[in-house]
């Protein structure tokens, strides 16, 4: 069955760094998109970031454009989030997520929590 586990989260100060990352298995991994979104307390799952299977193209929200980079490893079956820069508005629960099979599967969640 499809399995997601994402690590890396933690507690950093604004103008930090965090690298997420997200183990997968139960699928073709380097066929399938990944994504990232986020859900911060009280508020609605936000998109955040997207790869295709090879890798080749990526798409980010505008609020983290230019901050965070996302990248997979098809050998490995891991997909990352390097995060830099952080502010307080980033502080929510990450999710890694894929559509196989037009069904959603999401890992966990991992929490990213920005602040002095």
């Amino acid at each position: 069955q499809v399995q997601l586990v994402e690590s890396g989260g933690g507690l950093v100060q604004p103008g930090g760094s965090l690298k997420l990352s997200c183990e997968a298995s139960g699928f073709t991994f380097s066929t399938y998109s990944m994504y990232w979104y986020r859900q911060a307390p009280g508020k609605e799952r936000d998109f955040v970031a997207a790869i295709t299977g090879s890798g080749g193209n990526t798409n980010y929200s505008d609020s983290v454009k230019g901050r965070f980079t996302i990248s997979r490893d098809n050998a490995k079956s891991t997909v990352c989030l390097q995060m830099n820069s952080l502010k307080p508005e980033d502080t929510a629960v990450y999710y890694c997520i894929v559509w196989v099979e037009y069904r959603e599967y999401r890992g966990q969640g991992t929490q990213v929590t920005v602040s002095s």
